[in-house]
């Protein structure tokens, strides 16, 4: 049976058994996602960019301490903020399914819940920050003047908490509402503000780790009052009505649909934490190299992504008019999409060639050893490729279950037992292949659990 359609999707799957008249041309449909993958790449593409500068800034003062703890300190906000990634995830299915409907007071009602939540968790962070930071740098350790680096970045960046977390929501609402460009003018601003903030509070200022958190701050909040400003000319708009934004049922439904992707995220995240510590045991040398290969894995994700986040825009809004057709021409066109955007990625890792590792490596011993081991990215790439379109699929049709059942098994029963086994053998290609398992792994199950959203016959056995 297919994992991942319960009780919870009972409406949802009436909605896909209906006959829908008014299915889009194949034409149309194509359009509407090209344009928005096209528009979901370059904001994408800002992100890796301003890190890059953020780098550069850095990496060029007198001390590389200021780098070392701003890198160190990063890890701990990562593990945070991605944790709750689900705020965006979660919001821009549930928006697009309201969108479908046309109902205009639940896309609004959606946002405002959201944003609730998101305070919510705001709040506790900020209040839970000392400790959050203390048990952070005793796990990650350092040298004491990298630690100093580190915290100074962790107190000035720690306050945008509410502004990130809200910036989140926004995102995701607009994704779900088919607006990628307002997606885009948040990122434009945030990241060239982190930029040129970075140049004054580092270069002018002098204040190192410090001036680095303080301009990310700034820019996250910078970004949400880019947002707000969107916000302000969006017509429709309801206003906030605590007896209907606080309701018990479509709260419950909230938290359940978040805490299902917020396993699949912790599970998603570990794996890769898993990975890399797992590369240290095995060397200095191998750490590199492979730390090398997994940023050219993360810059195709970014370019991939551009697709998954159309996907999950489009399949949100479809599965809400009921178009089941549609939505299965939208997950063929998204499939060849990602393998499309994938495959140039595949070539260079199976070509091999040295000049994309030099730009991130002279050492030679590095760069040998990651030329080694470049092959695996084509196939993890091609099955990556799957996974994170099918992960916008399912995220628009608010199937966390699904997604969580997928990530669980993937993790547990396919990454795990071959990394262990890579562990005991000291081998880094049997890593590697554990990390290839992985994305197929989640490619194989989600592929299996989307049947039950074309299959009426199946959705009824599931949801009754």
């Amino acid at each position: 049976m297919p994992i991942g359609i319960g009780d919870d999707h009972k409406a949802r799957a009436m909605q896909l058994e209906r006959t829908d008249n008014q299915t889009p041309k194949t034409g149309d449909l194509r359009r509407r996602f090209a344009r928005l993958t096209f528009i979901n790449i370059i904001s994408n593409i800002t992100v890796p960019l301003a890190s890059l500068v953020d780098t550069a800034l850095l990496g060029h003062l007198e001390s590389i301490r200021f780098l070392a703890g701003v890198a160190l300190a990063a890890v701990i906000f990562e593990y945070v903020y991605w944790s709750f990634g689900f705020l965006r995830m979660g919001t821009t299915g549930t928006t697009a399914q309201a969108v479908g409907r046309g109902d205009t007071g639940e896309v609004y009602l959606t946002l405002y819940r959201s944003l609730l939540l998101a305070w919510l968790l705001a709040a506790a962070i900020l209040l839970l920050q000392l400790p959050l930071r203390e048990l952070g740098f005793l796990l990650l350790g350092g040298a004491p003047e990298v630690e100093a680096a580190g915290r100074a970045y962790f107190n000035a960046r720690i306050w945008a908490a509410p502004a990130t977390l809200s910036n989140f929501v926004f995102l995701g609402w607009f994704l779900g509402r088919e607006e990628s460009g307002a997606a885009l003018a948040m990122t434009a601003v945030a990241n060239l503000a982190n930029v040129l903030l970075d140049y004054v509070f580092i270069v002018e200022l002098d204040l190192a780790a410090f001036g680095a958190g303080l301009g990310t701050a700034i820019s996250q909040v910078l970004m949400l009052l880019t947002a707000l400003l969107l916000l302000r000319t969006r017509k429709g708009k309801i206003p906030w009505v605590w007896s209907e934004v606080w309701q018990t049922q479509a709260l419950t439904r909230l938290f359940r649909l978040n805490r299902d992707i917020l396993l699949r995220t912790v599970a998603l995240i570990s794996a890769f934490a898993l990975f890399t510590n797992f590369s240290s045991l095995l060397g200095t040398v191998i750490l590199t190299a492979n730390a090398i290969l997994l940023r050219w894995v993360m810059l195709a994700a970014y370019l991939i992504d551009g697709a998954a986040f159309a996907t999950e825009s489009l399949a949100g809004i479809l599965a809400g008019t009921g178009d089941r057709k549609a939505l299965r021409r939208l997950q063929r066109l998204a499939l060849k999409s990602g393998v499309v955007l994938a495959l140039p990625f595949c070539a260079v890792a199976l070509i091999r060639p040295e000049g994309p590792i030099r730009l991130l490596t002279s050492h030679p011993q590095t760069l040998e050893t990651a030329l080694n081991y470049l092959p695996w990215l084509a196939p993890l790439l091609f099955f990556g490729s799957l996974a994170y379109i099918y992960d916008g699929l399912f995220l628009g049709l608010t199937a966390g279950r699904a997604l969580r059942n997928a990530m669980l098994i993937s993790t547990l029963g396919a990454f795990l037992p071959l990394a262990a086994l890579a562990l005991r053998l000291e081998s880094n290609h049997l890593l590697w292949a554990s990390l290839v398992a992985f994305m197929l792994a989640r490619a194989a199950t989600l592929w299996k659990a989307s049947g039950a959203f074309y299959s009426p016959q199946e959705q009824t056995a599931q949801v009754s």
